[in-house]
């Protein structure tokens, strides 16, 4: 058989094994940009608006996604029905100055979303070592908040907090 009377087959074959389930269709055909979506996995995004301190809205895989970092909680600043927090505002525009715009790898844990369907990640600015959840922590911007199962980097941040909460930065001078 040759190539050209091999095509139709071939259609065939892929849309058989998508209705059967057996298969799915290969990345660059589904639109994929190579993300890892899946609990271990890591995708690439871009930075579409900050939230707050510690939630970012990001395009990834083709689609729009709100993404809470793993690891650290910081001051309330858009909450309903929670007035602005101590140092919330400084933790959100140092949130922005790390991340506003940029692409981003966002590193899972072992689960993939929380109970709001948020995608729940370590954040990393292309080409640096250190997480922004790492690094809001550092500077105080932030609390360490370890839930189960992702605690891969617990023990890093809790270090971390009591460096920053010792040297009285941010919220532990603050408030």
């Amino acid at each position: 058989m040759t190539w050209p009377r091999a095509i139709p087959w071939i259609a065939l074959l892929l849309a058989v094994g998508l209705v059967l389930g057996d298969v799915g269709l290969p990345g660059w055909l589904a639109g994929d940009d190579g993300g890892d979506l899946r609990a271990g996995g890591s995708a690439t995004a871009r930075v579409e608006r900050v939230v707050d301190g510690d939630t970012i809205a990001v395009r990834v895989a083709g689609r729009d996604e709100r993404v809470r970092y793993i690891g650290v909680d910081t001051p309330e600043t858009v909450k309903p029905d929670t007035p602005v927090q101590c140092f919330g505002e400084a933790a959100h525009t140092l949130n922005e100055r790390l991340v506003a715009g940029a692409e981003v790898e966002l590193r899972f844990d072992r689960e993939l979303r929380d109970r709001y369907g948020r995608l729940l990640a370590y954040v990393y600015r292309r080409g640096e070592r250190q997480s922004v959840n790492a690094r809001l922590v550092r500077a105080g911007a932030a609390r360490t908040l370890t839930i189960s199962p992702n605690t891969s980097h617990a023990a890093e941040l809790a270090r971390l907090q009591a460096v920053a909460r010792a040297e009285r930065l941010g919220l532990w001078g603050a408030c």
